[in-house]
């Protein structure tokens, strides 16, 4: 019951499920699976992709195992930023590198996107000319994958929206049949050693009978939180030349002005779409970026002598726009106030009462001067 229900609730659902259990099964303690072969494994393939392993990230990969170890079909659902495509990817790589243990093996993974696509290129369709049957993409890669003789995993990764339009005619292949009906007749059976796999936003457009047929692993932004890609993008400094004292200065303010500007948008400012404090990092990270890009060209010299007077005012423009760029124009007068103080070493966190970890105030050099009416119209 913990491993197929457990990993589709929200963090709120999760001590109501407890209590609900708890209940039903009073004095009965669950043991705890042994994981550490695989853990350790998980944490090693974080360091080679530079991700880092966050107590919270490495559960989902837990219950991703344990989720395909019951279910043939499944679904990994959540949010952009919310790790799904690296959980796949961290869980493959370090399933596949056990060795010394029967019940890991290799891992394939194949990718479709199945809106990329009309639906007879997806499963195949009867030409009108010929009179021959033509497989699709879909139907190719499965018979590929069960006329195969190697004992390693393959997972088919759908990556896309999940609608009616296509995945009805999925439904032998989730069930208990384990079988692909073609319009042609023929039908392919599944091996034990494939897996349908769906990465996708919401279920919004799924329909009851395809959500009952497949075991589900949501996962929250808001678990994986913003400060994971400030640390992996800074962990990549190295490539531009940068000496170990400034990245450490960057890192630092980095942290300093994301979690603070995170708090007061969230609270104090409007979007025109909904957006999330991991793509506002996102946007922040690849504008300071292109400040420093050529650094690490082939052709380049390295950093320049004034590295960390451009590396702050990165900070600063990428703030400015990466962050407060994406905010609505009625709001953005009070983001440009906040922002002002907040690189001017004033205590941002006692002005606004910003309710997060006491941040001591830093002070980022910068050009700014001059009577201007707010940051946006500034020239760096």
């Amino acid at each position: 019951m913990n491993d197929v229900n457990l990993p589709k609730f929200t963090q709120n659902d999760i001590p109501l499920y407890n209590g609900i259990t708890n209940d039903l099964f009073p004095g009965v303690v669950t043991p705890t699976p042994d994981y550490t072969t695989l853990m350790e494994k998980m944490h090693n393939v974080c360091a080679d992709l530079n991700l880092q392993p966050k107590t919270e990230f490495l559960k989902k990969c837990i219950e991703l195992y344990e989720t395909f170890m019951v279910r043939h079909g499944l679904m990994v659902v959540g949010g952009a930023f919310s790790g799904k495509s690296k959980v796949i990817k961290v869980l493959q790589d370090a399933f596949s590198s056990i060795q010394d243990d029967p019940n890991f093996v290799n891992v394939q993974t194949f990718f479709i996107n199945p809106k990329s696509i009309q639906q007879t290129q997806l499963y195949g369709t009867l030409n009108a000319d010929s009179g021959e049957w033509q497989d699709g993409v879909l139907a190719i890669k499965i018979r590929d994958c069960a006329e195969s003789l190697t004992p390693d995993r393959k997972w088919l990764v759908f990556d896309g929206p999940v609608d009616a339009i296509w995945i009805e005619n999925m439904n032998t292949v989730l069930d208990d049949n384990k079988k692909l009906c073609l319009n042609s007749g023929q039908i392919i059976k599944l091996k034990p050693t494939m897996t349908m796999m769906f990465e996708v936003e919401d279920l919004s457009q799924a329909s009851p009978a395809t959500v009952s047929r497949c075991g589900m692993v949501l996962m929250e932004p808001q678990q994986l939180g913003h400060q994971v890609l400030i640390t992996s993008y800074c962990n990549s400094l190295p490539k531009y030349h940068i000496e170990e004292k400034l990245q450490q200065s960057i890192l630092k303010k980095m942290t300093y002005v994301c979690d603070l500007s995170m708090e007061y948008t969230r609270i104090n400012c409007k979007f025109p779409v909904p957006t999330g404090p991991n793509f506002l990092v996102h946007n922040f990270l690849h504008i300071f970026d292109t400040f420093i890009i050529e650094w690490g060209h082939e052709d380049s010299k390295g950093c320049p002598v004034n590295a960390e007077e451009i590396c702050m005012n990165a900070i600063v423009f990428a703030g400015i726009w990466g962050i407060g760029g994406q905010i609505e124009e009625t709001t953005r007068p009070k983001f440009d106030k906040f922002f002002q103080q907040l690189i001017g070493q004033e205590d941002v966190q006692e002005i606004y009462k910003i309710d997060i970890p006491k941040v001591t105030p830093l002070k980022i050099p910068n050009k700014i001067g001059g009577e201007v009416p707010t940051l946006f119209e500034l020239s760096f």
